[in-house]
């Protein structure tokens, strides 16, 4: 689960250790097409199986099939056709020849699914997208190429495949679930206290006791920011504000926790079990590893930056010299630009580790 964000799938990786973590975001910034994502995948089967072992976890997350290059313009012309009301049947014909062929190319399984009725945002029903059947499906097909060609000499490659949509959602909570909801909760009364509306409650530092958590209330309009989308040739761009997701810091502790970590996944078999919940006795009280392991304060920075926006008010006011000025100046206008690119969501962030 996640849709486009891998988190989730980041956090069980780290807690499970599979053989093969495939994110989204390294994905769609290095540009691999489905092709390249097979090939990635049967490299790592054949480096298994010259070491004996015929067997391997390979972990996906929901929105993987969206962050493949192809893929994503394939669903963005289909979703285009249902936007102006084309019958589905239509749809395989009014795309455009290069979609139509890699339409074609897909298993019929996939073709049926991609034609499935949108959300009601407007993006494809992820989660009824058997992605993890189609990688199976194309990965057997590539590994029995190899087979024939002689450049894979293991057994027989055969798959099973299993899709966690909804489990988590329908499990307990752990305490740090109820302990987090109660603060949510909290801050929440506060809000409709103090007569706020359009805003969001929030927790950082969460890696802390709770004592030492930081609550504040965010308006969700400071998150949103508004794509503009084209209905057709020649059509005028909507536009529709949205909060877009937040993908997975390829520069933080997680992720290199989890690149130091990727050669031995892959080659060796170090699954682990963190087994069901626990409310009292050892694990208990145990959190999720992405947050324990990254070193974040929000709300702290938030105050820091407001320091030394402060400080900068001291310095340039009406007196001030002219040079002075000029560098404020000048340094506002940079560090402007530079966040004003930054504000704007991206489909990717850093590039694809390679597990060799």
């Amino acid at each position: 689960m996640g849709r486009k964000a891998s988190h989730v799938a980041l956090e069980c990786a780290l807690q499970s250790h599979p053989n093969m973590l495939i994110m989204g975001e390294e994905v769609a910034l290095s540009k691999l097409t489905l092709m390249e994502v097979i090939n990635k995948i049967c490299d790592g089967v054949q480096a298994r199986a010259e070491l004996g072992k015929h067997h391997g976890v390979l972990l996906i997350p929901e929105g993987l099939i969206e962050s493949i290059p192809e893929m994503y313009a394939l669903i963005q012309e289909i979703s285009i056709l249902h936007n102006n009301n084309v019958p589905v049947t239509e749809i395989p014909t009014q795309v455009s020849p290069w979609a139509a062929a890699l339409f074609q190319f897909l298993p019929p399984f996939i073709r049926r699914e991609l034609l499935l009725h949108q959300e009601s945002d407007n993006s494809a029903q992820l989660s009824q997208i058997d992605t993890e059947q189609l990688l199976a499906h194309l990965v057997e097909a590539e590994m029995i190429k190899r087979t024939k060609e002689g450049r894979y000499k293991g057994k027989k490659f055969s798959s099973v495949c299993h899709f966690f949509g909804y489990q988590a959602r329908g499990s307990l909570p752990s305490n740090f679930d109820c302990d987090y909801a109660y603060v949510l909760g909290h801050i929440s009364l506060h809000m409709i206290a103090a007569g706020l509306t359009g805003y969001m409650a929030t927790v950082a530092n969460l890696k802390d006791p709770v004592h030492k958590w930081r609550c504040a209330a965010a308006p969700l309009t400071a998150m949103m920011s508004v794509r503009r989308h084209l209905r057709g040739p020649g059509a005028i761009p909507i536009g529709k504000p949205a909060i877009h997701p937040s993908p997975i810091d390829l520069k933080g502790k997680a992720y290199e926790l989890l690149r130091e970590k990727a050669s031995s996944f892959l080659l060796d078999d170090f699954y682990r079990t963190p087994g069901g919940i626990q409310f009292e006795g050892p694990g208990s009280d145990a959190k999720p590893i992405t947050l324990t392991i990254e070193d974040q304060d929000y709300m702290g920075d938030i105050e820091m930056l407001k320091l030394y926006l402060d400080k900068v008010k001291t310095i340039v006011k009406p007196g001030c010299s002219r040079d002075t000025l000029k560098a404020a100046i000048s340094s506002m206008i940079s560090v402007t630009h530079v966040l004003t690119v930054m504000s704007h969501p991206l489909n990717a962030e850093l590039p694809l580790y390679h597990f060799n």
